[in-house]
């Protein structure tokens, strides 16, 4: 069924998207459940473009997060901190791709992400970086010397592009975190993550879409979530709402 809908819109290449990248931006998260996709496809196709790469349509994707021992990151967020940093290699499972990046978010709500390539999806310990860990000296506050692999995940993505290519929007669903601490996996089905990715505030028809469907934006982090979810011995309080929200969604 989803496959069916995808064919249906226009396809955009890797090479166009190039243009569209948005790597300093305003982010708009929304969770809901999967079961709505077909509806929220049906209503984008005569406004988005789906990235397209050798003909397929949704593509794996997976993370490594790095954190420091006593889970600084994931504590910059449960503590409610507006400047904040994540750590991670992402991984374009299709395209043998991987890049070591570095997310941050600052008190005004802007999302500002830097990387650079890397040879491997998934690290033993940091030393593995070699080279590349002066990427990280330079411009992480964590530098390299305390971070070690903490969460890894997978999921399948959709990306759209608007037919102005001034908008990008993932969606995302099919999650599976493993926590290399507690050595815990765990699948999340039936969750549905759409992100709305903007250089400023354009009209979206994928936001008013889900405004009429009284889907609200709120903020999500896989890396969060996902320690959430696989760490019992964690304090999490802020996430509780969304712990919650999660148990309905997907039972």
């Amino acid at each position: 069924m989803i496959e069916v809908l995808l064919e249906k819109m226009q396809p955009i290449s890797l090479d166009e998207m190039q243009n569209i990248r948005l790597m300093d931006r305003y982010d708009l998260k929304y969770v809901t459940s999967f079961d709505l996709l077909p509806q929220l496809l049906e209503a984008a196709t005569p406004y988005y473009k789906v990235q397209t790469i050798n003909g397929v349509r949704i593509s794996p994707y997976c993370t490594q997060y790095l954190d420091t021992p006593d889970l600084q990151m994931f504590l910059m967020h449960q503590n409610g901190k507006l400047n904040r940093e994540k750590v991670r290699i992402r991984s374009y499972v299709d395209s043998n791709l991987s890049f070591l990046e570095i997310k941050s978010k600052n008190n005004k709500g802007k999302t500002t992400k830097i990387r650079v390539p890397v040879s491997t999806s998934h690290l033993d310990s940091i030393a593995d970086l070699k080279e590349k860990k002066q990427f990280l000296e330079e411009n992480s506050i964590f530098g390299s010397k305390v971070l070690e692999p903490m969460l890894a995940n997978s999921f399948k993505r959709i990306t759209l592009v608007n037919n102005e290519q001034t908008e990008r929007v993932t969606i995302d669903f099919d999650l599976l975190f493993h926590n290399y601490l507690t050595g815990e996996d765990k699948p999340v089905e039936n969750l549905l993550i759409l992100e709305i990715k903007q250089d400023g505030t354009e009209y979206s028809h994928l936001k008013e879409l889900l405004n009429q469907m009284r889907i609200k934006p709120q903020s999500f982090s896989k890396y969060c979530m996902g320690t959430v979810l696989t760490n019992p011995y964690i304090k999490y309080n802020r996430f509780k709402r969304k712990w919650s929200l999660i148990n309905k969604l997907t039972h």
